[in-house]
């Protein structure tokens, strides 16, 4: 499950779900939002020179720092996650990756302790880190 970036639960659909009205958001402007969030990334790179990974999901290192750069709320969140022994060092990595993307989605500058939170409900951590309650409200509505 490391080598794995995102998992998602999908729920059988039921006849409630049916009767919802449809999502705010369609495909196209879905499909805008990639767009841009690509797009950033690609400016990203290019300012930065020396070679930088056009993508997020390429980025590691001091790259993958600078592009994240956490604050201390989303850095103690990592780090319980950690302590937890929910993240591997290759899971931290996925995991500053994805939560880099979920903020350039969300056309956000910074990566917060909202976006380490989502990334971590993606990688099935969650139930039994602090922290991770914020983001599970947003994703999922509960």
């Amino acid at each position: 499950m490391d080598r794995i970036d995102l998992t998602v639960e999908v729920p059988p659909v039921t006849a409630a779900d049916l009767c919802l009205p449809p999502p705010s958001e369609g495909s196209a402007e879905v499909a805008a939002r990639v767009a841009a969030a690509r797009e950033a990334q690609g400016e990203r790179a290019r300012a930065a020179g020396n070679g930088a990974p056009r993508l997020n999901n390429r980025a590691e290192g001091a790259w993958l720092e600078t592009i994240t750069a956490l604050d201390a709320p989303a850095k103690a969140l990592m780090a319980r996650a950690a302590e937890a022994g929910a993240l591997t060092a290759r899971g931290w990595t996925r995991t500053l990756r994805l939560a880099r993307t979920i903020a350039d989605l969300e056309g956000a500058v910074a990566v917060r302790r909202v976006h380490v939170a989502e990334a971590l409900i993606y990688r099935r951590i969650g139930p039994g880190v602090e922290g991770v309650a914020d983001a599970r409200v947003r994703v999922y509505g509960l």
